[in-house]
């Protein structure tokens, strides 16, 4: 990464930085109040939406500096990512604060329109995430080719993650038209260890191939090692999106 890209990523960084503390809080939040830790309107999902839109939005604006895209496209995407990111933490946490489930719930006017907001902050996750994945799996990634595994397998499983998404949100609309609300949002979290964990790939994957290029120079040993730990990744999240299945 050059110095100028390097010092032009520094404000989504501090974003990324407040989203993780923003999540941090929450969780503090948690520790002083008696609300449960799980349910649609638990501390829960400003902790771990915090923590984990923060983390992916350094991770993709690191891994983005790699991929060959033309730089005012790259830097469109993460404007737009990153502004999406904030909009769906605060989202979330503002119906945390109002003790109010934040996804499907249109039961007022108000509710409706921060759950319509996260919808539409779905889709467009979809064509920010989605795009540079296609980007990386097509394997325009500059480095060797034990890299270049690492961000296919990494942002291929990231589309498992936001596939497992939207599986959950339809589940969850569904069930909120055909039965109740409790039932619903029960349902609805069906594939939250498998999407948390296929989302996060695109982390772990590339830190992976990026920790091999340090501990050796043999790079047939470099791209076997990435090759196992993606398969084991893999392995794990088909566990998790087969619990998940059948626990639905």
């Amino acid at each position: 990464m050059t110095e100028a890209r390097r010092g032009s990523d520094r404000w989504l960084y501090a974003i990324a930085g407040a989203l993780v503390l923003a999540g941090v809080f929450h969780l503090l939040v948690f520790a002083l109040d008696d609300r449960a830790w799980s349910g649609p309107v638990s501390w829960r999902k400003p902790f771990t939406f915090g923590l984990s839109f923060g983390l992916t939005l350094a991770t993709i604006t690191w891994l983005s500096s790699a991929l060959r895209v033309r730089p005012h496209v790259r830097r469109a995407l993460l404007v737009i990512f990153a502004i999406d990111c904030v909009v769906e933490v605060m989202g979330v946490s503002l119906q945390a604060w109002r003790d109010q489930p934040s996804h499907l719930n249109t039961t007022t006017p108000t509710n409706a329109a921060i759950a319509y907001t996260l919808a539409v902050g779905g889709a467009v996750l979809i064509l920010t995430l989605g795009t540079f994945a296609v980007i990386a799996i097509r394997g325009r990634v500059t480095g060797p080719p034990s890299l270049v595994l690492a961000y296919r397998a990494g942002f291929a499983l990231l589309l498992g993650g936001l596939a497992s998404g939207v599986a959950m949100i339809a589940v969850g609309s569904v069930a909120m038209r055909t039965g109740t609300a409790e039932h619903a949002y029960q349902v609805t979290g069906f594939l939250k260890q498998f999407h948390g964990a296929t989302l996060h790939a695109v982390l772990v994957l590339p830190g992976a191939g990026w920790l091999v290029q340090r501990l050796t120079d043999d790079e047939r040993l470099r791209v076997r090692a990435v090759g196992a730990v993606a398969g084991a990744y893999v392995a794990v999240a088909a566990l998790l999106l087969v619990l998940g299945i059948t626990n639905l």
